[in-house]
């Protein structure tokens, strides 16, 4: 029987496989949006087990595992890691069909080179092979990312955070740290730092919590938060912009090149400054506020937030269409991110062609990239970004990589096709982990084996030439050139 992971896996042309192989395959990994956390990345942690590195803070698998019937004891709860690990072997098989079988088992090849089929009769022998190999230096954080051939990892960072680990990481100022594919990472003063690294990690500015006027009580230990990290009193909401803006000009000096907003729709209400200044007052005071002062809150933020990026230089990138904490009763027990959000159906086209057009309008729309959740908004988004193209900037807005439950095989044909039938393939800036593991960087290979398996039908059936110059080179820029360009990593 062939092994799932194979030189072919999901290959299923001679095109693809030339593609891949002399075009994808040995391109470096920029992953410019992820929730790694930095201080494991700094410290170069060392895992003491497989569910401590694979299992911790997974809400795909904590969903499959739900489903199955597992308790939520050895899910989450206070049973060993050994269990906990057993129960999810014991789901795998239950999988097949969900792009979790694929990453599972992409995952174990690549980092532990194990090709069986995991499952309840074999978690023994896995759970001691990883964890043996999890204790060698060559299983640490930072060489994890090199085995994956990654050049940039850039983390989600709050507005208020020290980056007291990025500083660290670095080992100097970062903020004319540049990554150079050639030869690997170098210091402000071009000293070759190959024998530290050989990827360079970047901070994130989200300012999400900084819209929550939802909730008083938060928002105000998160006003307070903000003056004790920006060293600026915050009185009114000027003060409150000048303290955001201090945050990101301290993220800028670290080499921060994009923010990302975690939003349920685009916020594009009609406001004036008045009205957006009294609800400021009015959260400041602990009252409630009512669902339009909220929405003109909110749009009047995301609407600073891209002009202070349009200043910088930097990419606006918003993540939209997400329903979250659904299950009342399992957001009270285990709190946000713990697998109870799905795809949310909000209208969208109105509200983004709004808050796109009132930046253009004033000059001052910045490198944005639209992640949509709702798979029915593709063909919206995509014909939505061809409406602000410009400056000279190659896909300058981005209809964003298929994202959390389309991070799968149809899921990302869905979405590269649309692209593709509606505005310029070429110009996509690839994809992304948008995850907090360190064992998820095979999803790159994921994605570029499904681009290559398309693209190589299209050869087969001659729907595009047999010029493997012309299409490898456009693989190239999907997997790697793109993305390199659009965040300047090299400049």
């Amino acid at each position: 029987m062939t092994n799932l992971i194979h030189d072919d896996f999901l290959l299923q042309t001679r095109a693809a496989r030339k593609l891949y192989e002399e075009y994808a395959a040995q391109q470096p990994i920029i992953d410019y949006h992820n929730h790694l956390p930095p201080n494991e990345i700094n410290e170069n942690k060392q895992f003491s087990n497989i569910t401590e590195i694979w299992l911790k803070g997974d809400h795909y698998k904590w969903r499959a595992m739900r489903a199955s019937g597992v308790n939520e004891k050895v899910i989450t709860g206070d049973a060993s890691d050994k269990e906990k690990f057993l129960a999810w072997a014991k789901t795998v098989p239950l999988t097949l069909k969900n792009p979790l079988y694929h990453w599972t088992h992409l995952e174990l090849k690549r980092y532990f080179d194990i090709d069986e089929l995991l499952n309840e009769s074999n978690a023994e022998k896995v759970w001691d092979h990883v964890n043996e190999l999890l204790q060698t230096p060559d299983f640490a954080t930072r060489r994890l990312l090199e085995k994956m051939n990654v050049e940039v990892v850039c983390t989600t960072d709050d507005a208020v955070d020290t980056l007291e680990h990025h500083k660290a990481f670095a080992g100097s100022p970062h903020s004319d740290k540049t990554i150079n594919s050639s030869s690997g990472k170098v210091d402000i003063n071009g000293n070759n730092l190959e024998n530290d690294t050989s990827f360079v990690m970047y901070p994130t500015y989200r300012p999400d919590n900084a819209m929550k006027v939802e909730d008083p009580v938060a928002f105000g230990d998160y006003v307070q938060k903000l003056q004790d990290s920006s060293g600026i009193t915050v009185e009114n909401y000027n003060s409150f912009l000048e303290a955001l803006r201090n945050r990101h000009d301290f993220f800028n000096s670290m080499g921060c090149r994009a923010s990302d907003h975690g939003i349920e729709e685009p916020y594009a209400e009609n406001y004036t400054e008045d009205e957006v200044a009294d609800t400021f007052e009015k959260v400041l005071d602990g009252q409630n506020v009512s669902e339009a002062e909220n929405r003109k809150f909110k749009s009047a933020l995301m609407h600073e937030f891209a002009v202070m990026d349009f200043e910088r230089g930097w990419a606006f990138q918003m993540h939209i269409g997400a329903l979250r904490n659904n299950n009342t009763r399992g957001f009270n027990n285990l709190g946000a991110d713990k697998g109870f959000d799905s795809i949310g159906d909000f209208q969208i086209s109105r509200s983004l062609s709004r808050f796109l057009d009132r930046l253009e309008l004033s000059n001052q729309l910045p490198r944005t990239i639209i992640y949509n959740l709702n798979p029915a908004d593709n063909a919206v988004i995509s014909t939505m970004i061809g409406n602000f193209m410009g400056d000279g900037i190659a896909g300058k807005v981005q209809h964003g990589a298929a994202w959390w439950f389309h991070d799968q095989k149809e899921g990302m044909e869905d979405h590269l096709q649309t692209l593709a039938n509606m505005g310029l393939l070429s110009q996509f800036v690839g994809m992304v982990t948008d995850s907090r593991s360190f064992l998820s960087f095979p999803r790159h290979e994921y994605y570029r084996r499904i681009l290559c398996n398309m693209l190589g039908s299209d050869i087969e059936n001659g729907i595009v030439p047999e010029d493997f110059e012309l299409v490898g080179s456009m693989v190239k820029r999907l997997c790697y050139d793109n993305a390199l360009e659009y965040f300047s990593f090299m400049e």
